[in-house]
């Protein structure tokens, strides 16, 4: 009886691990098919990459810094004409 209920438990015990290693092989199937169907529907709906929207982050914060430096140079070319006119009137 002892030989019996050793081997039961034996084999109970390699159904169980069995059967642990299958449901992780399907959770890992299932997180692949979402992973792929969010994947999809992102791309369908257009939603900018990470990657892309960082780029264009640092291209308008550039721009930005550009136009500020154009302001100030504006800005001293008026006042430079401004004087240029007072000097000569």
């Amino acid at each position: 009886m002892t030989q019996t209920t050793g081997r039961f438990f034996d084999e109970l015990g390699k159904l169980i691990t069995g059967a642990a290693g299958a449901a992780d092989g399907v959770r890992k199937e299932i997180e692949t098919v979402v992973r792929a169907q969010a994947e999809r529907v992102l791309r369908d709906l257009d939603v900018v990459q990470r990657e892309d929207f960082e780029a264009v982050k640092a291209m308008a914060q550039k721009a930005r810094e550009e136009n500020e430096l154009l302001k100030e140079r504006i800005a001293a070319l008026e006042a430079a004409i401004v004087k240029g006119l007072a000097d000569k009137g």
